[in-house]
């Protein structure tokens, strides 16, 4: 069934966007909002380093992944807008590069919508769930995504803490720092300089991104981006939650290789999820807070027809 609904999800990317995935890859999905605590950059760093890993060795064995992002911006969001610029640039030197072709690609979906959702939740292998922790409203997307048989990879966050705490931790990917600890460091002053300057990996992506590697033709594109990171103090974290991310997304690759590993955490996602059905949730309304009790319906049996 997933495997199915993988390939439904490819000949949509192709029939809309001229572009040929391989079903068999990881789907790595972000689909939500587009606001940079939700952190769609924090990905999109890790896809560069994951990308330099490629450059450096060619030849080595990379679980190949196709990253499915779908967002909307709001109108006057310019960081939003250009991290979705971002984001597709990215893509579009992957996509040309032949090291890469197979083993990585980047996919933006516009215009998210229920009906995009509709083809996209069912595909996903891994789900982002990546807010700066502290920050996000308990939403439903991660459940939707857990329900359909995605891993989950997130902070400790959220409805997160709700699926970890179904699921059991061994069966989802949590990293970074928890809300009590962004607090800490707000309080004591974050200086994300010293999280870039101990992390070589990291500093190589911001190079790269300072470079114009993913701007070729039009110097200083994504000088906003390196100014929110470096100049502007990082206010959601990225660097900080970077190295725990990188390491949690390789966590993931290696799970995925072994394919029956992989299908048993999806199993146990899938059956532990149940109490977030909507069945149990209007019921727990109707009881604690509408204070309304069932009423026994009695209905009479058809008669049968000749």
């Amino acid at each position: 069934m997933k495997q199915a609904n993988k390939q439904r999800l490819a000949a949509l990317i192709t029939e809309r966007h001229g572009t040929v995935v391989d079903p068999q890859s990881l789907f790595d999905v972000h689909v939500k909002r587009l606001h940079e605590y939700k952190r769609q950059l924090l990905n999109a760093l890790h896809i560069i380093a994951l990308y330099h890993r490629i450059k450096d060795n060619p030849a080595g064995d990379f679980v190949p992944r196709t990253f499915i992002f779908g967002a909307k911006a709001a109108p006057g969001y310019h960081m939003a807008k250009r991290i979705i610029k971002f984001i597709n640039s990215i893509g579009e030197v992957l996509a040309r590069d032949p090291d890469v072709r197979g083993r990585i690609r980047v996919v933006f979906l516009p215009d998210y919508c229920v009906s995009l959702a509709e083809v996209i939740v069912p595909a996903a292998d891994l789900s982002e769930q990546i807010s700066t922790a502290g920050k996000e409203a308990s939403g439903t997307g991660n459940m939707k995504l857990a329900l359909n048989g995605a891993l989950t990879m997130g902070t400790w966050d959220g409805a997160n803490i709700e699926i970890a705490e179904a699921v059991g931790l061994d069966n989802i990917f949590i990293f970074g720092h928890r809300a009590e600890q962004i607090e800490a460091m707000t309080r004591d002053g974050y200086r994300p300089l010293e999280w870039l300057e101990r992390d070589a990996e990291l500093r190589r992506v911001v190079a790269s991104i300072r470079q114009g590697v993913f701007n070729p033709g039009v110097p200083g594109l994504f000088e906003d981006i390196l100014r929110a990171l470096i100049e502007c103090g990082d206010v959601y974290f990225h660097l900080a939650d970077f190295r725990s991310y990188a390491d949690a997304q390789q966590r993931a690759a290696d799970l995925f290789r072994d394919r029956p590993a992989w299908a048993r955490k999806v199993v146990l996602n899938v059956a532990r999820m149940g109490r977030f059905s909507s069945d149990r949730s209007i019921r727990e309304y109707a009881r604690e807070i509408w204070n309304l009790r069932p009423v026994p319906v009695k209905v009479a049996a058809a008669k049968a027809t000749t």
